[in-house]
């Protein structure tokens, strides 16, 4: 079955998007960020810092470096440079002149201050975002923040900030700057499931089972994590409690066959993964306890399921069924069933969140003599049109969409190495998240 094998599923988001239909088989899928506006010219001032404690500075310095970087990752707003921007700190909306910002250079829009002190052992932010063209106009935003001082929480206040402001410029969607990204890791010498934080900030390992696991999916309410693991009996599907720090029972991960890939339905009460227990690979679905499982494929070489994360009744996944693997949907009974895929060797979906479109790994010029490359490509499941998101750039595999529908993170091997990445649904704006060891099969957490 050579790479099908490869199993992996797919997560929810929202992303808006536009088809502009051309004469040939690659029709071009435009993906909007920014629900099709032009993007919010917007300044982040850095902080103005109260009082003497001497975590001041320090915290201060990662707030308003978080918040900058945030605010220029969420892929909707055109971001004033800090050169550009007045060297002013205004603490309140009494402090800050907004022609200074809405003037040339910055030209800004919006803009975005506030005052941060620590005492007492307690980081305090009051942060506010301004209509810089509308003198004498109400704060768009107001917020305080009161927390436990630590280099943590002021990453963690800043993203809090950030996700504020771009839930209310960005069209109601909520952003992504506290949400996690989940992995598989070599570097403590085994294949372990990590996490770090979206940006690829405070990553380490969640499990230490000394073998091989691979697969991880963050349930919905993210209290657990399924992943496919090698044990004394095979590969077994393996549930890990966030909450309780350790494995829990998962019992169908243990009846024979190879059991891979799991994928959590959206309202988290159903798993759906790869099974070989009946002497070839099917998609199996069972209870989130492991029980009631059954298959609902009968022809095999069957791989990689992912729930449609908007009406959990279709299930995206790869098949062998026509020769090499192709992506196809179905119900969630196994009826229904459509290629989606017109040739090359396709694995690895993902369903956005709003269940309109799929992102996926597409070797199109697969063949004899022709190897090719995988890059990854974004379809629109009604029409079949297509976008390719990457570009020879390395061999590129494992999409797994943000909450926010407007970014996809990714693996890449260049050479013999294997890093993790993030983009634009569109495929621009790329960045490198990890660099020790070897990284991948990325998901992304639910919120």
């Amino acid at each position: 079955m050579k790479a099908i094998f490869r199993v992996f599923p797919v997560f929810f988001i929202s992303l808006t998007y536009f088809l502009a239909p051309q004469a040939y088989a690659q029709d071009w899928v435009r993906t909007g960020t920014n629900l099709g506006n032009e993007r919010i010219r917007l300044a982040a001032a850095d902080f103005k810092p109260v009082g003497s404690d001497p975590q001041t500075a320090p915290l201060k310095a990662i707030f308003d470096s978080t918040l900058f970087s945030d605010l220029s990752n969420a892929g909707i707003f055109d971001m004033v440079s800090k050169s550009l921007a007045p060297q002013a700190m205004p603490g309140s909306p009494q402090e800050i002149v907004l022609g200074q910002w809405s003037a040339v250079p910055a030209n800004a829009a919006m803009v975005a201050f506030g005052a941060l002190a620590v005492a007492n052992g307690r980081l305090v932010v009051y942060g506010w975002l301004m209509d810089a063209r509308t003198a004498g106009s109400a704060p768009v935003l107001v917020r305080q923040y009161n927390e436990a001082a630590s280099e943590e929480m002021a990453r963690t206040v800043a993203h809090r900030f950030a996700d504020d402001i771009i839930l209310r410029l960005g069209g109601g969607i909520n952003g992504i700057a506290e949400t996690k990204i989940y992995f598989v890791s070599n570097r403590t010498g085994s294949k372990e499931i990590w996490v770090m934080d979206y940006d690829g900030a405070n990553q380490h390992a969640i499990t230490h089972l000394g073998s091989i696991s691979l697969s991880p999916r963050i349930s919905p309410d993210n209290s657990r994590i399924a992943f496919a693991s090698l044990g004394n009996e095979g590969w077994a599907i393996r549930m890990y409690s966030l909450d309780l720090g350790r494995l829990v029972s998962f019992p169908t991960g243990a009846v024979g066959g190879s059991n891979q890939s799991p994928a959590w339905s959206a309202d988290g009460s159903t798993i759906a993964f790869s099974s070989a227990r009946s002497g070839h690979p099917d998609i199996w679905v069972a209870d989130a306890s492991g029980s009631n499982a059954h298959s609902v494929t009968p022809f095999g070489s069957d791989v990689a399921p992912v729930w449609n994360p908007r009406t959990g009744n279709q299930l995206a996944f790869v098949s062998g069924r026509t020769g090499e693997p192709q992506i196809y949907v179905m119900d969630k009974d196994g009826s229904n069933v459509q290629r989606m895929t017109d040739g090359g060797y396709a694995i690895s979906p993902s369903w956005q969140p709003s269940g309109g479109m799929l992102a996926f790994a597409w070797n199109r010029k697969y063949g004899p003599g022709d190897p090719g490359g995988y890059d990854i490509y974004i379809m629109d499941i009604a029409s079949k049109n297509w976008l390719q998101a990457t570009h020879e750039a390395g061999i590129n595999d494992f999409p797994s969409w943000s909450p926010d529908g407007r970014h996809i993170v990714f693996q890449r091997q260049i050479g013999h190495r294997t890093q993790i990445w993030t983009m634009l649904a569109d495929g621009t704006d790329q960045h490198q998240l990890t660099y020790s060891g070897d990284n991948t099969m990325p998901n992304w957490s639910w919120k």
